[in-house]
């Protein structure tokens, strides 16, 4: 019997297909690659899985449920819509699936720091709970339109002891704060590990990261036959740089007959600059140390991007996510921030949860996407976190509807 996908996928090298690998300056080879050895080591130890599982289930709040959303599919009038619950993992995401892991490798290699990047704030807020958990620095990077926006995330980050470092150039926004986040990394090498929040950057972390998330798919596969005695029809999830579809795409991509949605933000327009949406518009490219479909300039450069969701306004897409695009595993949907608000407000009011905005980018486009299949299908939405993060931005940008739909 041959191996799986996951087992095949990257290679040894961090590739998956051509995309991938590891681009980075001559004096980060050496910590990237004790990164890589000591995962290795740690990945198949039984006092790392068991201590993982024992922090999964006694503070993560492990396993999240899977929710029937009845009322939203009797509005959308086609298929079924199930959600996975990453919302009620413990900090509000899916981000503390690989925070955690993460901190315990940090650990396990002896650094004392963490330092990260953070778009909306989760990332950013996991990476500070796992380390106060286990008794370590944090230094979060973020950009200084994000830390705007997403206020109460900044708060909860400072709260927990994490030191949140502005992301003053450009754009101010995800892409910068990764600048920023390597820059200092850079400097601090030798003394703490740079956990990445997605599976972008160089291998081993889009490896890790998804191995890391993989937990997801693998409770969904067992919790989704308890609800239809089957596996899902269709998987949609939404797609910045990828590490929450990543993570439910994991338990069901040898399934060929389940399709799989990443769904990106196609922002206010189709220009460059008003949307985000790398796999649609973009091409191959390397950035922040690795190579994938990313969306360039005129010059060839990343290119300024936008989505009224910070966590996945990003230039690029994890190189899994393209290769899986590429040899046509995976499917693009899209999904405007008029539909995310709409999807926001009517999860909300029919179903009694508030998404984040990047998670109703995936319920935006699962309606769109139920209301097209017949009542006898099913979509399995994974609904990556809560919004608490959004509200006020949300409410002031876009009145609350005064009634029920």
């Amino acid at each position: 019997m041959g191996k799986s996908y996951l087992e095949s996928h990257p290679d040894e090298n961090g590739y998956f297909g051509r995309f991938g690998g590891s681009f980075i300056p001559p004096m980060l080879e050496k910590p990237f690659a004790d990164i890589t050895k000591a995962y290795e080591e740690i990945k198949n130890s039984p006092a790392f899985i068991e201590e993982l599982k024992y922090v999964r289930k006694h503070f993560q709040g492990r396993p999240t449920p899977i929710t029937y959303a009845k009322n939203l599919t009797t509005h959308c009038g086609g298929a079924k819509i199930y959600l996975k619950r990453e919302d009620l993992n413990h900090s509000g995401a899916h981000k503390l699936n690989h925070c955690m892991a993460e901190v315990i490798l940090a650990k396990h290699m002896g650094f004392k720091k963490v330092i990260a990047e953070t778009g909306a704030g989760q990332h950013g807020v996991a990476l500070a709970t796992a380390a106060a958990y286990f008794g370590l620095e944090c230094e979060i990077h973020m950009g200084e339109v994000d830390i705007a926006k997403e206020h109460p995330n900044v708060v909860r980050m400072k709260i927990l002891g994490a030191k949140v470092v502005p992301a003053t150039h450009g754009l101010r926004t995800l892409k910068e704060a990764v600048d920023s986040a390597f820059e200092s990394y850079v400097s601090q090498a030798d003394t703490a590990i740079y956990c990445i929040g997605s599976v972008v950057g160089p291998h081993p972390f889009p490896m890790m990261v998804r191995d890391f998330q993989s937990i997801i798919g693998i409770e969904s596969r067992e919790q989704f036959f308890e609800h239809e005695d089957n596996l899902p029809n269709n998987v949609v999830a939404c797609v910045g740089g990828g590490s929450n579809a990543m993570g439910i795409f994991a338990g069901f991509i040898d399934d060929k007959e389940v399709e799989l949605y990443g769904v990106e933000p196609m922002g206010k327009g189709e220009k460059l600059g008003e949307h985000s949406a790398s796999l649609t518009y973009g091409s191959e490219g390397v950035m922040h140390g690795f190579n994938s479909v990313m969306l360039k300039d005129e010059k060839g450069e990343p290119a300024p991007v936008y989505s009224i969701a910070s966590g996945i306004d990003y230039p690029s897409v994890g190189p899994e996510q393209a290769h899986l695009n590429d040899i046509g595993r995976t499917k693009v949907g899209l999904c405007n921030d008029t539909q995310a608000i709409d999807a926001f407000y009517k999860l909300s009011q029919l179903e009694g949860i508030i998404p984040a905005l990047e998670s109703a980018h995936a319920v935006g486009f699962a309606m769109q996407l139920a209301k097209q299949l017949p009542k006898d299908q099913t979509i399995l939405v994974n609904l990556s976190g809560r919004g608490d993060k959004d509200i006020d931005f949300v409410v002031e940008n876009h009145p609350i509807p005064n009634a029920k739909f």
